[in-house]
C-alpha cells in the first residue's frame, strides 16, 4: 500500500475525529477512501444490534439496502464473518448464498439483477467485543485474488479506528445530557424495527426537530397526511424524553364513541351514568408521570374539547360523578391529519384548545416529498415479507424501483407497506419459494400509471351509460355507493377519515352508509 493511500485513509479518520459526523457519513467516507486500494463493486459496513446486522453505510448497493435488516442465523456468510478471528474470502465457487445477490446497483447494466461472484469481509471488534462486519463484493470472479489477508487486516484496522472515533464523539456529546438508563432507552427506540427511516433532508429536519423538543414537557402537535407515521413520531418523542421509563398511553380519538369519550379520557365514579357500575380511572390518570398520545385529536366532540383544555391548563381533572379533583402530571402529544386552523374557522374545533395543543407543531412530510426514502422503506418492508412468506430473498427490479419512485403515494408509508406486501405475495405465487431470490417487477406492484396530460381545450365528458328502467334516484344512489366504497378503501375503512374527505359530519356519514348498505 502506497504512502499516499495511507495518508488518505489517515486523513479520513482524523477528519472524522474532528467532526461530529453521523455514522452513515463517517463510514461512507471510509468506504470511499478504501476504493483507492480495493477494486470492489460494492461494500458495506453493518453494525450488530442485538441479533441483527443493520447497514450503517454502503457503496454500490441499491438504496433499499439501507432499509434491510440481516439476521446472521439466516445469512451463513455473515454468520461466518461474525465468528471469524480475521478476514475471510468467499470465492465464486462458494455454495453459501450471498446476502447481496441481486442488490448490487445495476445502473448502467444490461442485467436487471446482478449476482455476486467474489466476496470477502471481516469482523469488526471494539475493545474485544463484536461491533459488526465489513464486506466487499465484486461481480467478476477472481477480483480479489491479489488481496492478501495482511493487507485486508490493515484496512480493517482503519475501519475500526473510525468506529472508535464515532464512539468517542458520541460519548462526549452525550455526557451530562442524560443518565445511562435514558441513553439506553433512546438507543433501543432508535433501533426499533419500525423507526423513522429515511435519509432525505425532510426526514433529517424532522428528526432534528424531535431532538429539540423531546427533552422538554412542551405539548406537541404532530400533523401530516394519513399514513405518514405520526404515531412513530410520538413514540420517538416519548422515548427521548425524561419520561421514557413511564407509560406512553395511546388513544385514537376517532374510535371513541361520543357518549363515552369523556369517561375514557377522565374516568368516572360509580353511578355517574347508566352502566357505570364501578369507579374507573381514565387515560389521563393511567398516563400519570408519562405521556398521553391523542391520535386524531380533531375528532373529539366540542364538549370534550372544553374539558380537555382544562386539564391541559391546570393539570387537574374531575371524574364524571365526582366532586373531587385529581391532579395529574402528563405530557400531551396530539396528532391530526386535519388542518385544525380550518376546523377552528368552521367552528368544529376550539381555538383556545388548538393554541394549547400546538405549542410546538411538528409536520411529518408526505412520502412524495422524501425522494429515495421510498426505496429505503421498501427495503424494510421487503425484509418483513421475506420472513412472513418464508422465502430466501426478495429483490426489486430496476423497473419496480422506478415505479415506486414515480408513484405519488396518496396513502404514504401505509400505502407503500401494503403495496410491497401484495407485490411480494404475487411474486412468490408466480415464482415459488425455492428460487435463489424472488424478483418483484413493476407489474407485481399494481401501481396505476400517471393519468395522461390533457391537451388544450375543454375536456369532453364521457357519455353516462343508461340502464333501462333506472330512475335518477337509482342512478344517484348507485354513484354514491361506488364513491363511498372508494373513499372508505382509501382510508382503510376508517369512517372518520372518510367522512372528512366527504365533507360530512360523522353521524350523517354513518347514516348514509347504512341507507345505501355500504359495508366498511
Amino acid at each position: 500500500m502506497t504512502t499516499s493511500v495511507w495518508t488518505a485513509l489517515a486523513a479520513a479518520v482524523t477528519r472524522d475525529l474532528a467532526e461530529a459526523l453521523p455514522d452513515d457519513q463517517r463510514f461512507g467516507r471510509l468506504l470511499d477512501a478504501l476504493r483507492a486500494v480495493l477494486p470492489f463493486d460494492a461494500a458495506a459496513v453493518l453494525r450488530l444490534e442485538g441479533d441483527v446486522l443493520v447497514p450503517v453505510a454502503a457503496r454500490g448497493l441499491g438504496d433499499e439496502v439501507m432499509g434491510r435488516r440481516f439476521v446472521p442465523a439466516e445469512q451463513p456468510r455473515l454468520a461466518r464473518l461474525l465468528a471469524a478471528g480475521g478476514p475471510l474470502r468467499f470465492g465464486a465457487d462458494s455454495t453459501l448464498p450471498d446476502p447481496y445477490d441481486g442488490l448490487i446497483d445495476s445502473v448502467g447494466s444490461d442485467e436487471a439483477l446482478l449476482p455476486v461472484h467474489d466476496c470477502m469481509g471481516a469482523p469488526l471488534q471494539i475493545d474485544g467485543r463484536p461491533w459488526g462486519v465489513i464486506t466487499f463484493d465484486a461481480l467478476a470472479p477472481g477480483t480479489f485474488d491479489d488481496i492478501g489477508v495482511p493487507r485486508l487486516q490493515e484496512l480493517v484496522a482503519w475501519v475500526e479506528a473510525g468506529v472508535r472515533a464515532g464512539a468517542a464523539v458520541a460519548t462526549l456529546r452525550e455526557r451530562g445530557e442524560r443518565d445511562a438508563r435514558l441513553q439506553q432507552q433512546a438507543l433501543q427506540a432508535e433501533r426499533s424495527r419500525r423507526t423513522l427511516a429515511g435519509r432525505s433532508a425532510a426526514m433529517q429536519a424532522l428528526r432534528d426537530e424531535i431532538g429539540t423538543v423531546a427533552g422538554t414537557d412542551l405539548t406537541v402537535l404532530v400533523f401530516g397526511e394519513t399514513g405518514v407515521g405520526k404515531e412513530l413520531v410520538a413514540e420517538r418523542l416519548h422515548a427521548q424524553s425524561p419520561r421514557a421509563d413511564r407509560p406512553l398511553v395511546r388513544v385514537n380519538c376517532a374510535a371513541l364513541p361520543e357518549s363515552l369519550a369523556e369517561s375514557e379520557l377522565f374516568g368516572h365514579r360509580k353511578g355517574a351514568y347508566t352502566g357505570a357500575l364501578e369507579h374507573r380511572a381514565g387515560l389521563f390518570e393511567l398516563a400519570d408521570g408519562g405521556t398521553l398520545f391523542l391520535d386524531e385529536v380533531g375528532e373529539l366532540p366540542l364538549a370534550v374539547q372544553a374539558k380537555l383544555l382544562r386539564v391541559l391548563q391546570s393539570g387537574e381533572l374531575q371524574r364524571p360523578g365526582s366532586d373531587r379533583t385529581v391532579r395529574v402530571d402528563v405530557r400531551t402529544i396530539a396528532a391530526t391529519n386535519r388542518l385544525l386552523r380550518d376546523e377552528v374557522a368552521r367552528g368544529r374545533f376550539r381555538a383556545d384548545l388548538y393554541h394549547r395543543l400546538s405549542v410546538f407543531p411538528l409536520h411529518v412530510p408526505p412520502l412524495r416529498e422524501r425522494g429515495k426514502d421510498v426505496l429505503t422503506l421498501a427495503g424494510s418492508f421487503l425484509d418483513e415479507n421475506q420472513h412472513r412468506l418464508g422465502v430466501r430473498s426478495l429483490r426489486l427490479t430496476p423497473a419496480a424501483k422506478a415505479a415506486l419512485l414515480a408513484h405519488d403515494w396518496p396513502g404514504n408509508v401505509r400505502e407503500l407497506e401494503h403495496t410491497i406486501g401484495r407485490a411480494a405475495l404475487r411474486a412468490v405465487a408466480q415464482q415459488g419459494r425455492s428460487q435463489r431470490w424472488t424478483v418483484i417487477d413493476a407489474e407485481h406492484l399494481g401501481l396505476a400509471p400517471a393519468p395522461p396530460l390533457r391537451g388544450p381545450g375543454p375536456a369532453v365528458p364521457e357519455p353516462v351509460p343508461r340502464v333501462p328502467g333506472q330512475t335518477l334516484r337509482d342512478a344517484t344512489d348507485a354513484f354514491q355507493r361506488r364513491w363511498l366504497q372508494d373513499v372508505l378503501a382509501r382510508h382503510d375503512g376508517q369512517a372518520a377519515a372518510a367522512a372528512r374527505e366527504a365533507g360530512m359530519d360523522r353521524s350523517n356519514f354513518a347514516r348514509l352508509l347504512k341507507r345505501l348498505e355500504v359495508r366498511r
